[in-house]
């Protein structure tokens, strides 16, 4: 029963956090543009993530330490350091973006600008940080956050013909009044939203917190392999509700009231309830995720003490950073920048910086010195490595087409 409880901890935790802000806005922005055209981007993002996240998993069982927690040592300093800064700065960014959608969320509920509550999302994420064990924070989160699946009902409700969604799925190509360009931008985009780098150095790192062992590899890999697939689903499901209502009738999303428009038109108040408690766990888990994770790279890097469940006296740096993190969210957000601009660029930043994330994973994971006999398979290598071009392709394509497309106009 404990081997089963932490699996639900996981597989929870693994759907709250794959559907944070930018996959929420990524998602229905492009099923309201391109209906279900891009659709294939995402087991394609999902299964790019699973096998690194597995290898990150087997660091971790195999060492008890942080994948990322090994780069310096592996890698020297120089290397170290070159992925340190991409994956914080695009962490920190992605956490103002993660901020900002919790105000969104909270102006939805309560009408009161989302601006006003910024401080205040600043301040609780702060306080669940330092103050809320990390095991109920996972299970608190991540059983908020499946409130999401009514994205699935609301489609259902809609009674859509799934064999035309399926055949525009299949199709791989843009509609025809859209450009090809504007369409591979909104693919990168959509991949970017799939396999961010948070969510690696948050799953290692948060299995150093709850001291997995080799014991504890096979329910790590269920909780990769089935519940960000899960989490895959759902955000198809957010596309697939945008282009059934949203697209016909010419709604291009631009806020995060557009991306519950077709669950209140289809479950009425009721849906809307539920919407907006998924999009506040989603984003308010997601922002933890984030808040740790630029704790956990800076003090690993540096070899300092970390961890949330060491206390502020035990690990001052590591806290440090985390607060410094936030108050850099909160004033960012309050210059009164759009969030939804700061997500869909934070989405093409952190594409372009994918093989700095990426290819140190792939690294360590087969230095026989730290993981013995748990190094990667043949087969895991050559998936992986296929991963890591497209993961180079699109690091290069990225920025380029953000500039021609002017970010997708």
């Amino acid at each position: 029963m404990r081997w089963l409880a932490a699996f639900t901890l996981g597989l929870l935790t693994a759907i709250g956090g794959f559907l944070d802000i930018g996959d929420l806005v990524a998602n229905s922005v492009v099923g309201s543009r391109f209906g279900m055209t891009l659709a294939w981007v995402v087991p394609v993002g999902v299964v790019g993530l699973m096998v690194f996240t597995e290898m990150s998993a087997r660091v971790v069982t195999a060492t008890g330490r942080g994948t990322f927690d090994l780069v310096r040592e592996r890698l020297g300093a120089r290397v170290g350091l070159a992925n340190l800064l991409a994956s914080y700065l695009i962490t920190l960014l992605t956490l103002s973006a993660q901020m900002g959608g919790i105000a969104l969320a909270l102006e939805l509920a309560s009408g009161i600008h989302y601006l006003l509550w910024v401080p205040v999302v600043g301040f609780l994420v702060w306080i669940v940080l330092w103050r809320l064990p990390f095991e109920y924070m996972e299970k608190t989160y991540g059983l908020l956050g499946l409130a999401l699946v009514v994205f699935g009902v609301a489609l259902w409700r809609m009674g859509p013909d799934l064999g035309a969604l399926l055949t525009e799925a299949v199709s791989f190509s843009p509609p025809p009044n859209e450009g090809a360009a504007v369409w591979w931008y909104y693919a990168i985009t959509l991949f970017g939203a799939a396999m961010t780098p948070y969510t690696v150095l948050f799953f290692s790192s948060g299995g150093v917190e709850e001291k997995w062992t080799s014991e504890d590899l096979a329910t790590a890999r269920l909780n990769v392999f089935f519940g960000l697939p899960l989490g895959g689903l759902l955000s198809l499901a957010i596309m697939g509700c945008a282009a059934v209502l949203l697209m016909p009738a010419g709604v291009q999303v631009s806020d995060l009231g557009q991306v519950a428009l077709p669950v209140v038109s289809t479950l009425g108040r009721l849906g809307l309830i539920v919407v907006i408690l998924g999009f506040f766990a989603a984003t308010f888990g997601a922002a933890l995720e984030s808040g740790l994770a630029a704790g956990y790279g800076v003090a690993q890097y540096f070899g300092w003490h970390w961890g949330k469940t060491l206390p502020p006296a035990s690990a001052p740096y590591f806290h440090l950073v985390i607060m410094v993190s936030l108050l850099g969210g909160t004033l960012f957000i309050l210059t009164g920048v759009d969030p939804i601009t700061v997500t869909e660029y934070s989405l093409v930043f952190s594409a372009a910086a994918l093989p700095l994330t990426y290819l140190p994973i792939l690294v360590v994971a087969n230095d026989r010195g730290y993981l013995g006999d748990q190094v990667n398979s043949r087969f895991t290598n050559v998936l992986a490595s296929v991963y890591l071009v497209l993961l180079c392709v699109v690091s290069v394509a990225a920025i380029p087409l953000m500039l021609y497309t002017k970010a997708g106009q």
